[in-house]
């Protein structure tokens, strides 16, 4: 499909400056734009590629000066980056989606599936399972007995929903990850570990996306939640009775332990590490490999272990650089004043 300048504008809100009848077909970044293709432009670090780029189209924000003349037309908007991911989203909702039932599926007999979904090849759908109208589940998918999707929910190749687990509408799921595994749940005794049965379920509410291989651990009891508008990215481990909070985001390789409570509107770097059995308040941020040991209160921005706000983090860092050479001084020191007490 092509969309012209003047078409894209009016979409977005924007503001044309260039050939209104330039058209796209395409997206690409801008450094390696080329004919036909659209690009944007939010970083100023990139700015300098919009003079050369050979992309028909470039979103630039409003208060971008530019020094000299540029081939491409531009489409000017208040925010580039959100722009570009209405177009995005815009694209590929004009993509055909897969539909029918591979003939290699396995659907139990006591499963509710709506007609408009697609199960692919060697998918596997449990007793009691129900899915949900514009559902697509991909090959070799297994979603267990009682397992419910809402409406328009994507489960992509290798993904495991066990037995029990309930999912809103509009929920992605991406290759590998596995929903409702067993929480880490042992009781020491005087031979080994007994295991503590893990009876609960997992339930993930509206619009929530989660990134490949990211696990989700059943309950103990009760549920793990994962509220509305949550976004979780690949290699993330959220364990037993943890619930997180509508639009918390977290990057990859962060990992949660038992029961913790996660405040709404939360932001977590990569590898931040959450001790169990803590709570994290509404608009909570940290930056990346911060390591959180007890509970933080909301609306504050922190880093490191145990975290603190940016301007102590890093003027602690530059101490830090610094304690081989104090420590040298205060040997020095140390022998002068034995030498003094000599004297």
């Amino acid at each position: 499909m092509e969309f012209t300048a003047k078409q894209i504008a009016e979409f977005i809100g924007g503001k044309v400056e260039g050939d209104e009848l330039a058209s796209v077909n395409t997206f690409a970044k801008i450094e390696e734009g080329k004919k036909g293709a659209i690009s944007f432009l939010s970083n100023p670090k990139y700015l300098h590629y919009i003079y050369d780029t050979e992309s028909s189209i470039v979103l630039i924000n409003d208060d971008v000066v530019l020094e000299k003349p540029v081939s491409a037309t531009l489409i000017r908007v208040k925010n580039a980056y959100e722009c570009v991911a209405k177009l995005l989203q815009l694209y590929a909702e004009s993509m055909p989606k897969k539909q029918g039932i591979d003939k290699t599926a396995a659907i139990s007999a006591s499963a509710t599936v709506a007609e408009d979904v697609y199960i692919g090849a060697y998918a596997v759908i449990g007793d009691g399972a129900k899915i949900g109208s514009g559902c697509q589940v991909y090959p070799h998918a297994v979603i267990g007995d009682g397992v419910t999707l809402g409406e328009g929910c994507i489960i992509y190749p290798n993904v495991t929903i066990y037995q029990g687990c309930q999912l809103g509408n509009n929920v992605t799921i991406h290759a590998g990850s596995v929903i409702g595994a067993d929480g880490f749940g042992f009781a020491p005794n005087a031979e080994g570990y007994d295991k503590i049965p893990q009876i609960g379920i997992v339930t993930i509410e509206d619009n929530v996306e989660i990134g490949a291989n990211t696990c989700i651990d059943r309950s103990t009891m009760g549920s793990t939640i994962i509220r509305k508008g949550v976004k979780l990215d690949n290699l993330i481990q959220i364990a037993h009775n943890v619930e997180v909070g509508e639009n918390t985001v977290m990057s990859a390789q962060v990992g949660v332990a038992g029961s913790t409570k996660i405040g709404s509107w939360c932001m977590f770097g990569g590898q931040v590490g959450l001790a169990g059995h803590i709570t994290i308040g509404d608009k909570v941020f940290l930056g990346a490999q911060s390591g959180v040991p007890g509970n933080i209160k909301g609306d504050q921005t922190l880093i490191g272990t145990p975290p603190m706000e940016p301007k102590a983090y890093f003027k602690s860092q530059a101490v830090f650089r610094r304690l081989p050479d104090m420590y040298k001084e205060l040997n020095d020191l140390k022998k002068q004043i034995e030498e003094l007490k000599k004297k």
